[in-house]
């Protein structure tokens, strides 16, 4: 699931993905608070499922944990 993500996310900064840690921050790769809104939403589109976002993320793996707990 990492890898998905860090592809998105890759893709929508257009960033080489081998610099996406799952320690990486969102602030370091200038992932705001729209970019986040925008990429949940893409994500939801890609994995078919509704992603709740109760509390703000700030990691790569919190958004690979909220994808994979709205998958299951």
């Amino acid at each position: 699931m990492f890898e998905k993500v860090a592809q998105i996310l890759a893709d929508y900064k257009d960033i080489d993905v081998s610099t996406i840690k799952p320690e990486s921050t969102l602030e370091e790769l200038e992932i705001d608070s729209l970019d986040t809104a925008e990429l949940i939403m893409n994500m939801e589109d890609e994995f078919g499922v509704t992603i709740k976002m109760d509390q703000p993320v700030t990691t790569v793996q919190e958004v690979v944990s909220l994808v994979e707990a709205s998958v299951q």
